[in-house]
């Protein structure tokens, strides 16, 4: 190891052990003279309010924000129809809300039949022979034969030859033998269903039917077919399933939260994308007891008439279902003005009067909406352009501040300080756009002569868009004297679009006087 090397590994050791020596002095001057407990009377400990404390001076409920005051306002008539406002009466009529909801065409279950013999055999001609098929009530669907049936046959017309073979006028229990065994013959077949034409022709001919036809027991299309030449089919074979579709279920898939609102007998509308402008009439037959857990629906039957089977089981359709809410007090949806957690109506008290007043809404049906609270039938309230009485709300509130002060307030003498002073505008460039402009104005006495010496503020202002999405925006212009009665100053705009200026002018703590107008400015309003 070199000498240099040396030196430098001997700095480092000596280094580390200072720093050893220094922590372990102050572990020992730490353990020998340990902190001092905080004094429970110390100012600057913080500590929690005793139990006596908190009897004597119980906590204040902590307060929420209170929502502004509403107060009412004065607008000239001709303002109020340079803005465009319209008002409309309060009314209360017999409203109905509409629910739309997906569904779909399904078979109606109490008009399905099913086509079963009472008797075994084999079947031998068949009629209906597809799926799908329409038959009527008491066409022939297939031939069947059967031995039991047969064999009955046979025993039907033996009695009636017995029963005739005695005469009238005989009298006794052979009699009546014959006519029981007639009797039970008769009923076996009606037993095994067999038609009473049929009956009559097998007594009319006096032979026996080798083939018996079965007849559809309704009108409708055949959804299932198990009927097929040469089939053996016993009594428990369902060998047709006809459905009747002149009348059809839907079933509308309506939201748990909409359900409440529904009741059996309501009426509903059906529209299908297959036949565009048509509208099926029905309503609603049963609120089914199920909620679907996986997209929290509940299924509604509804009941619809179907000539010509034109809406078909399985069929996508909308459903509309009118929702009957009786007498209520209504307003155009446009006279309700969104401000925050409230909304608000402007009652008109003529002449220009408007009184803001909070309210309470209920559903929106169509062009108009359920007020709950707040208003009464016959205000007169304004129907459109609310938010822009509302700006002009604000705007009035804004330039409350730059009123003109009265004599008794101002500070000052002299009559230069109530002398009539003429404000004349103009802006570089011309017109206004967004972003940085240049103020000027000129300022001149009643007699002509430039009036120097004053403080000039210019203040823009936009009213707030709830409508696209835009608070209110301000910005100010303080001008300087440039000699001559003319005073310039920058001024940045944040927004293209109309604003609202007011200039004032103050000389010695007295404002000479106000003026407002309104500046477009070019550019975009984000």
């Amino acid at each position: 190891m070199t000498d240099h090397a040396y030196r430098n590994a001997f700095r480092v050791t000596l280094v580390l052990c200072s720093v050893l020596a220094g922590g372990l002095a102050w572990e020992l001057l730490h353990r020998a003279h340990p902190l001092p407990v905080a004094d429970p009377s110390d100012l600057v400990v913080a500590q929690g309010p005793t139990a006596a404390a908190q009897s004597a001076t119980p906590a204040a409920p902590r307060q929420d924000a209170a929502d502004p005051e509403l107060t009412p306002m004065q607008i000239p008539p001709q303002r109020l129809q340079q803005i465009g406002v319209t008002t409309a009466i309060a009314q209360v009529r017999d409203i109905d809300d509409q629910l739309q909801a997906p569904g779909d065409v399904d078979i109606d279950e109490q008009r399905i039949a099913y086509v079963q013999t009472r008797f075994p055999g084999w079947i031998q001609h068949v009629f209906a022979n597809a799926t799908w098929q329409y038959v009527r009530k008491g066409q022939r669907l297939f031939t069947i034969y059967s031995p039991d049936l047969v064999s009955t046959e046979q025993e039907y017309l033996l009695a009636k030859q017995n029963q005739q073979a005695f005469s009238p006028a005989m009298h006794g229990m052979a009699s009546q033998e014959s006519g029981w065994l007639v009797q039970a013959a008769a009923e076996r077949l009606r037993q095994f269903d067999i038609p009473a034409a049929e009956i009559t022709a097998l007594e009319q001919s006096g032979k026996v039917q080798r083939e018996i036809a079965v007849e559809s027991p309704a009108s409708g299309y055949i959804t299932e077919r198990n009927a097929l030449p040469n089939a053996y089919v016993q009594p428990d074979t369902r060998l047709y399933t006809i459905a009747d579709l002149s009348t059809v279920w839907v079933y509308a898939h309506v939201f748990q939260t909409d359900v409440g609102r529904l009741r059996p007998g309501n009426p509903a509308q059906v529209t299908v994308d297959a036949y565009p402008g048509r509208i099926f009439h029905g309503r609603i037959d049963q609120i089914l007891p199920d909620v679907d857990p996986a997209t929290r629906t509940v299924r509604v039957r509804l009941v619809f008439g179907n000539p010509g089977a034109i809406l078909k089981p399985g069929m996508y359709v909308s459903v509309n279902i009118g929702v009957p809410l009786g007498r209520q007090l209504v307003i155009p949806a446009s006279g309700v003005l969104q401000a925050g957690t409230r909304e608000i109506a402007f009652l008109d008290r003529g002449e220009g009067s408007l009184e803001p007043r909070a309210i309470q809404t209920g559903p929106q049906i169509g062009d108009s909406v359920v007020v709950l609270k707040g208003l009464e039938p016959g205000d007169r309230i304004v129907s459109a352009a609310n938010f822009l009485v509302d700006s002009e709300a604000q705007l009035q509130s804004a330039l409350g501040s730059f009123s003109v002060l009265p004599q008794s307030a101002a500070s000052g003498t002299g009559a230069s300080a109530t002398q009539s002073v003429q404000i004349d505008l103009s802006t570089d460039p011309s017109p206004l756009r967004k972003g940085a402009n240049t103020m000027r104005v000129r300022l001149t006495s009643a007699d002509g002569k430039p009036v120097s010496g004053a403080q000039v503020t210019a203040v823009f202002f936009m009213p707030a868009m709830p409508v696209m999405g835009m608070g209110a925006m301000r910005a100010t212009a303080t001008l300087t004297g440039q000699g001559q009665g003319i005073y310039a100053g920058p001024l940045q705009l944040g927004a293209g679009g109309t604003w609202q200026v007011t200039v004032t002018v103050v000389r010695n703590g007295q404002a000479l006087a106000t003026r407002q107008l309104s500046l477009t400015a070019s550019g975009g309003m984000g």
